[in-house]
């Protein structure tokens, strides 16, 4: 899908909206509907980048034994969100052992090729997931092994929600109880079940958000939390949680006020298309990262950093 129908759609997407009276409430419009919440950011970061280069934050993954992570959509490389005991910048480090070009190399990626990486996943054995969008890789990273490969999946029974477009591809992934899941972007946007012992895909479906039935649904990441699969989808700033099994929409998470805020809001080519591409869930916030394409805050021209935002779940009860 090229740059100007992925807009075409996004006003359409709009329209639907607007008729559909898709603004959140905190609850269920009847007794089939989900829960609707605004999300509200409780803390934000700018990622100070390494050597202040530009920085596509595409995936955020919160794990046990590396911390916070993001990646970087110009390439492989993982990095550690390392955050700052004062101010409002948290740093982003390196992980030096992981996707690293020998341990591509030895799978026949020649040293300085371009891959499009986006999202990012781990296993109960604390293997990492990333996903290649130009070629439709899979990679994974063993920390035990110190080793990388490429899963050998047959993508066959869903090609056909494949478009030509290499930049409307894998766009998320996430694993849980020994499936991987992995979001087909756009055209046609598809969430991809995999079983991780046999790498066939065993199901694949679409989750739309409330009022829009039947449009492409645009995903820009994935995380599996507690039982849930989470979607971030970027168009219509939305989380949604779902149970992997039915499909269902079990909860519908509202980011736009929290994007557009004065103190966030990013310059962009295509402003109903949304900045947002990295998801973290936990059992008390939701967190979120900005793929701003090298632009600025329109409150801070020149500073092309990311944003990280940090927020409280609303379906959770406040800990005391």
């Amino acid at each position: 899908m090229t740059f100007l129908s992925t807009l075409r759609h996004a006003i359409i997407l709009g329209a639907v909206c607007l008729t559909s009276n898709c603004a959140t409430t905190s609850s269920p419009v009847n007794a089939n509907d989900w829960h609707r919440y605004d999300l509200k950011a409780e803390q934000t970061w700018q990622l100070n980048t390494p050597r202040g280069e530009r920085f596509d934050a595409s995936g955020l993954l919160l794990t046990t034994n590396f911390g916070l992570l993001t990646i970087n959509d110009r390439g492989p490389s993982l990095y550690r969100i390392e955050f700052q005991e004062r101010g409002t910048g948290a740093n982003l480090v390196l992980l030096t052992n992981a996707f690293t070009a020998p341990q591509l190399t030895r799978l026949g990626v020649a040293p300085g090729t371009y891959l499009d990486c986006e999202g990012i996943a781990q296993d109960d054995a604390g293997r990492v997931y990333i996903c290649e969008e130009g070629n439709r890789w899979i990679l994974r990273w063993d920390p035990k092994k110190n080793s990388v490969e490429r899963l050998n999946i047959d993508w066959s029974p869903v090609k056909k929600y494949f478009g030509r477009d290499r930049n409307a591809s894998f766009e998320g992934i996430a694993v849980g109880h020994d499936k991987l899941y992995v979001a087909n972007e756009r055209s046609l946007g598809r969430i991809i079940v995999v079983d991780l012992t046999s790498l066939k895909v065993i199901d694949d479906f679409v989750a739309f958000p409330h009022g829009v039935d039947g449009w492409d649904v645009h995903y820009s990441d994935l995380c599996f939390f507690d039982g849930s699969l989470y979607a971030l989808l970027r168009e219509s700033r939305l989380v949604l949680q779902i149970e992997p099994a039915t499909h269902r929409v079990l909860a519908e998470f509202n980011f736009r006020e929290l994007e557009n805020d004065k103190e966030a809001a990013y310059r962009t080519r295509y402003p109903l298309v949304g900045v947002m591409e990295g998801l973290a869930v936990d059992r008390e916030f939701i967190w979120l990262a900005t793929d701003n394409n090298g632009l600025s805050r329109i409150r801070y021209p020149g500073d092309i950093r990311p944003t990280l935002f940090k927020c409280r779940r609303p379906d959770r009860p406040a800990r005391n």
